[in-house]
């Protein structure tokens, strides 16, 4: 049963394909015509003028046929054989990654022929010397024609090569590096005109029957072609080089403005296709990385997360620090978690979790730990703070108000303290957490408790008003002192001041 076959390129990309093959056979009969007419020797034959037309005319009517059998035939070679998924992946890799040679092969043969067929006619017809000459001169336009097919056919197939390259990008190069790519590009640019010129100049030496104005024809007209083909070679050559850097370069730059989605399309089989991949692995890396930060900084707080990685290595214990810290809790979470479902629990410990670390942040604090219904904040570590009592103490009567706008169904204790703690790594190297440990702590908890019991649910001690400064220190109210649970002296409380209070005494509301 034989198998069917199926085309590895688009429709779009083989008409486009097509229009080049056919301009560059068209350029590489420009040269043989120009070559034919002004560079060709006279020599001492009867009909000069006839035997060229002759040649022009054959070599017109070979073009007719040669280029439709090029194209069916180039086209052919872009058709796969289906089969093993695997072995038929290989096959349309390669098939596309050597398209542009393949082309060229196809282009070579016919350009060949043609030489062989018109150095034997013009040996029949003529003189060896002149079917010599007319050889080079096909061997000339067949050599431009291939250049020209190899650059134009190649940024062509760069869609498709991507495709093919996108599910496994090249590990090693799968063409001839560019080291040998710039050689061959060097030696049909510029290496063969230069030696058609040499054999130009040869001929003339070994039959000396060119006189010093038909010599000076035949240099200006093999000098002009070289110029013209070696240019169009050089620039298709240098575009190959720097499209696909520039487009690592952008790539890069995107980069740098914090744009980790920047990628660079893989279509290259050379180092260039190495460079391209590696752009995106290294991009993919920094993905994976700031999504592990983000991830690292959720967990720990983002401030704790930058100070870690900024760290050179990791130092267990810590520093005295002038901080303050915010405890929140729930009342009654037991029976509320005893009475509803336990998704609707988890909502409402979500919802009221999100007022809390939104209200912390903006304050400058950064959330410690979550207990349960509880969390914990600190101001002052790891980031300094020039009034970190205050902050808290502002954060904590912001909180309290949102608390009972936001969610009123619920009660909740809120304890602040402030005064030196040390603050640093706490556990093992291999597993450790940044928390502050001190009495503000102790002291901070405490008042938690006792805030569950008085109105508006928010205690403060009074050495965090008297730390705090002027300005936030006069919403608050002291009172009397208390002694703590598991606390040897006493603490005296602070109660934000009502508006109503706090306009009776002459303070801003």
């Amino acid at each position: 049963m034989a198998r069917s076959r199926r085309w590895v390129i688009d429709w779009p990309a083989r008409a486009a394909l097509a229009v080049v093959m056919v301009v560059a056979n068209l350029a590489g009969s420009g040269v043989v015509l120009v070559l034919t007419v002004w560079v060709l020797p006279e020599g001492p034959l009867p009909d000069p003028a006839g035997v060229r037309a002759l040649n022009l005319a054959v070599f017109g009517g070979y073009l007719l046929l040669a280029i439709p059998v090029g194209l069916v035939w180039g086209s052919r070679r872009f058709r796969l054989r289906t089969g093993g998924a695997e072995a038929e992946q290989q096959r349309e890799r390669r098939m596309v990654l050597y398209g542009p040679l393949r082309l060229v092969a196809v282009q070579g043969v016919l350009w060949v022929v043609a030489v062989v067929v018109f150095v034997l006619l013009n040996v029949r017809i003529s003189s060896l010397r002149l079917a010599t000459s007319i050889g080079e001169t096909i061997l000339v336009g067949g050599i431009t024609t291939c250049a020209l097919s190899y650059l134009l056919s190649e940024r062509i197939l760069r869609r498709t090569a991507a495709r093919v390259l996108g599910a496994r990008p090249p590990s090693r190069r799968v063409l001839p590096g560019m080291v040998v790519r710039s050689l061959l590009f060097w030696a049909l640019g510029t290496g063969v005109p230069v030696v058609g010129l040499m054999l130009a100049a040869v001929s003339v030496l070994v039959y000396g029957d060119v006189p010093a104005e038909r010599l000076a024809v035949i240099v200006l007209a093999i000098g002009g072609t070289a110029l013209i083909a070696g240019l169009l070679v050089t620039v298709g050559a240098a575009r190959a080089v720097a499209d696909p850097v520039n487009a690592v370069r952008r790539a890069m730059g995107r980069v740098e403005r914090g744009d980790l989605d920047a990628g660079v399309s893989v279509y290259d089989g050379t180092e260039l296709g190495q460079l391209q991949a590696g752009f995106n692995t290294m991009v993919t890396g920094l993905q994976e990385r700031e999504r592990i930060h983000d991830l690292f900084g959720r967990h720990v707080g983002r401030d704790v997360a930058k100070a870690a990685a900024a760290a050179d290595e990791v130092r267990l214990g810590g520093e005295v620090r002038q901080v303050a810290v915010l405890f929140v809790d729930l009342v009654g979470s037991t029976a509320l978690a005893s009475e509803r479902p336990p998704e609707e629990v988890v909502g409402l410990l979500n919802r009221f979790f999100a007022v809390v670390v939104e209200v912390i942040e903006e304050h400058g604090g950064w959330i410690n730990k979550f207990e349960g219904d509880a969390a914990l904040a600190v101001f002052g570590a790891p980031v300094a703070s020039e009034d970190p009592a205050g902050s808290a103490l502002a954060a904590g009567r912001e909180l309290a108000a949102r608390l009972a706008a936001e969610l009123p169904e619920v009660t909740v204790g809120i304890g602040i303290s402030a005064g030196a703690a040390v603050a640093g790594n706490v556990g093992d190297v291999r597993r450790y957490e940044y928390t502050v440990i001190g009495d503000p702590v102790n002291e901070a908890a405490r008042l938690t408790e006792l805030a569950k019991t008085v109105p508006g649910g928010v205690l403060a001690a009074g050495r965090a008003v008297e730390l705090a400064g002027a300005e936030e220190a006069a919403h608050w109210e002291l009172g009397e002192s208390t002694e703590l649970r598991g606390r040897g002296e006493p603490t005296r409380l602070a109660t934000p001041v009502t508006p109503s209070r706090a306009v009776s005494a002459g303070s801003p509301p």
